[in-house]
């Protein structure tokens, strides 16, 4: 099989760089086709290939091939099988069997490539939904988006270009395939590092996670750096870095709390937005009991229980609360079920407008609250004395 030396060059040349494959590799693929092609034409001219071996000279300048064949274990016995052309069956399988392994050998090096960027995060477009699972075009390939890395009620759309964790790579029906997620704790914690530079250079820590993917998040952050205020870098000014983030999760909420290796202000801290709170710990049993004023006790809980259930997620601990009968921080005219707590966006504006005032909150809960009770005392004789004439 003679090709013009330019030919076949610039032929094997312009494959490799298209593929961005290894032109011994190439090669080797052509090899293999041709050994295949030949047991495949010899069966035809009923010729019994089965105790054979085979091999193939190919000349990577001038394209020029033969074939040598012997028995099995009598490798001695070496001889040039070359037929003087190729029939066309034994072409077609040739060509065939070159196009599949060089497919084959494509998707390798893709895959190569993006193994090295597992746990990190990627960009792709919605092509269609393969049943409850989601295939996204990652450009040179494809991959896929289970139903359980999915978040929940997320409207997807075709064509629509979004981010995703390549979680991992495994291996499946159809081969090696590319697993994308949204619902991952660690989604979250890449989009921080995306839109954070403290987070990305390490000088915030993202020290726990807990999620319910779409509807909220609890981050617990640290500073491995002096004078960085961790949540206030997560934060951004006028909450522009953490809206970022809740965006990209399609609006779920998310909850930022400084780290503390004292569990009692790290269990306290993250059932915010509920304050005034007293933590008890039993070490041994790992639980916390936890005493909330009558109307903080609805936001330590959550809707469903989703406050106190994250919390325990990011905690480690089992969390027990209860209300503190007859106590309370402020009136609430408003039932407590419906009333919704601030976003950290919401938290971040008023900090900027009573930035000073916010440490004597912290600090003089108490007092706030005992003066609230003599305040509730004194109207509540009033109406009986009202009321008396009128009898």
């Amino acid at each position: 099989m003679q090709t013009p030396r330019t030919e076949f060059a610039q032929a094997l040349k312009a494959i490799a760089t298209e593929r961005g494959l290894d032109a011994a590799v190439i090669l080797d693929t052509i090899k293999q086709a041709i050994i295949a092609a030949y047991r495949r034409d010899a069966k035809e001219r009923g010729e019994d290939t089965e105790e054979m071996d085979f091999d193939v000279e190919l000349d990577p300048v001038s394209g020029e091939t033969k074939i040598f064949a012997w028995p099995l274990e009598k490798p001695k016995e070496r001889k040039d099988v070359t037929p003087p052309g190729f029939g066309r069956i034994a072409a077609q399988t040739a060509k065939q069997v070159i196009h599949q392994k060089i497919r084959e050998a494509e998707k390798g090096a893709i895959m190569e490539e993006f193994s090295g960027r597992a746990g990190n995060l990627v960009s792709g477009m919605i092509l269609r939904f393969d049943g409850p699972n989601v295939r996204v075009d990652m450009g040179r390939t494809e991959a896929v988006m289970p139903v359980t890395e999915r978040i929940p009620n997320e409207r997807l759309t075709p064509n629509q270009r979004m981010s995703f964790l390549l979680k991992e790579i495994i291996e499946g029906i159809r081969g090696k395939e590319i697993i994308l997620s949204r619902a991952d704790p660690a989604f979250v914690q890449k989009l921080f590092a995306r839109e954070v530079p403290e987070v990305s250079s390490g000088s915030v820590v993202i020290r726990q996670i807990a999620r319910e993917p779409g509807v909220r998040t609890k981050i617990a952050v640290v500073s491995e750096q002096s004078g960085v205020d961790p949540v206030g870098s997560c934060v951004g000014q006028k909450g522009v870095r953490v809206q970022a983030v809740t965006n990209e999760l399609g609006g779920e909420r998310v909850d930022i709390i400084p780290w503390s290796e004292d569990m009692r202000e790290l269990i306290s801290a993250s059932l915010s937005p509920a304050e005034n709170i007293t933590v008890s710990l039993d070490e041994k049993s790992k639980v916390a009991k936890v005493r909330a004023p009558e109307d903080q006790l609805s936001l330590a809980i959550g809707k469903e229980g989703q406050n106190v259930r994250l919390a325990a997620k990011l905690t480690g601990w089992r969390i027990e609360v209860e209300g503190i009968p007859g106590e309370k921080v402020e009136e609430v005219s408003e039932v407590k079920e419906e009333k919704e707590p601030e976003t950290i966006l919401e938290q971040t504006e008023k900090k900027e407008d009573v930035s000073e005032d916010t440490s004597i909150k912290q600090t003089k809960p108490k007092k706030v609250a005992k003066k609230k009770k003599e305040e509730e005392k004194e109207p509540e004789e009033a109406p009986e004395t009202a009321d008396k004439p009128q009898e």
